[in-house]
């Protein structure tokens, strides 16, 4: 094992693995990410990230491919690195109610659970400007699993991810601060394309199978459903998701001054 130490690793406790190279990547760049070890397959590898590293204190290894089977299931695609990370510190809801921007875009997630949907989510999120993700904190990936990090492709170092337990009551919360909340339904009475998105908006979207729940769906505002044609109407929640953002983002553009 060859080692690039520029000290050792801190106490492992609550640390997690990532990987992939622009998960990875965007760990390294982020200054308020505690990073722990770093390992890597190849000498090119550590080359492509080595001015990143310049940046960090941190204890690097260079490891063989049994040494990844070790960490990683075998059909991950780990790229030929992967980072020891610790989570970032915890987002309370009051920082979104708190927030009193005239034009503000977040998102709810209702139950969806498969973290790869979730990871396609969060990376559409942050390309189009949605500045939070509400999730309930059961029958959701946590923030500490690595297929949810690399589906993400380094977005959850830009976007605030939120955990909270009871999703009705948060949506009552976040009326009473002003934020209209939309849900997201192939039943819905309104079409997207015919929705006002601006202002401050709660994109709410459901799980892959059922869609959204009962008390989740009773507390949005309006349910809207996307323009598909009548032949095959149903998208992945992710595919859905990121119609819903591209739109909002235009339209949060088309209404910029």
């Amino acid at each position: 094992m060859k080692k690039f130490s520029k000290q050792k690793p801190l106490s492992s406790s609550g640390a997690f693995w990532i990987y992939g190279l622009h998960a990875v990547h965007a760990a390294l760049e982020n200054p308020k990410r505690r990073c722990n070890q770093l390992i890597y397959l190849s000498d090119e590898i550590y080359r492509s990230i080595e001015i990143i590293l310049g940046k960090r204190t941190l204890t690097c290894h260079k490891v063989d491919k049994a040494e990844f089977q070790k960490i990683f299931p075998g059909d991950a695609v780990h790229q030929g690195i992967a980072l020891q990370i610790f989570p970032l510190e915890h987002v309370p809801l009051e920082k979104i109610l708190q927030n009193d921007a005239p034009d503000i875009t977040i998102a709810t997630l209702d139950q969806i659970t498969d973290p790869q949907n979730l990871g396609a989510i969060a990376r559409s999120a942050a390309a189009f400007g949605i500045q939070a993700l509400i999730m309930p904190d059961r029958h959701t990936p946590c923030e500490t699993s690595a297929i949810f990090y690399k589906s993400a492709s380094g977005a959850l170092e830009h976007i605030l991810l939120i955990y909270v337990v009871n999703l009705a009551h948060t949506l009552e919360q976040l009326r009473h601060a002003g934020f209209w909340n939309l849900g997201f339904d192939e039943r819905g009475e309104k079409k997207l394309t015919g929705s006002d998105l601006t202002g401050r908006i709660n994109l709410v979207l459901g799980s892959e199978g059922e869609g959204l729940r009962r008390l989740t769906r009773e507390r949005c505002d309006l349910l809207i459903q996307l323009p598909t044609t009548k032949k095959f109407s149903t998208l992945n929640v992710s595919n859905a998701a990121t119609v819903a953002f591209y739109e909002a983002c235009r339209q949060r553009k088309d209404n910029t001054p």
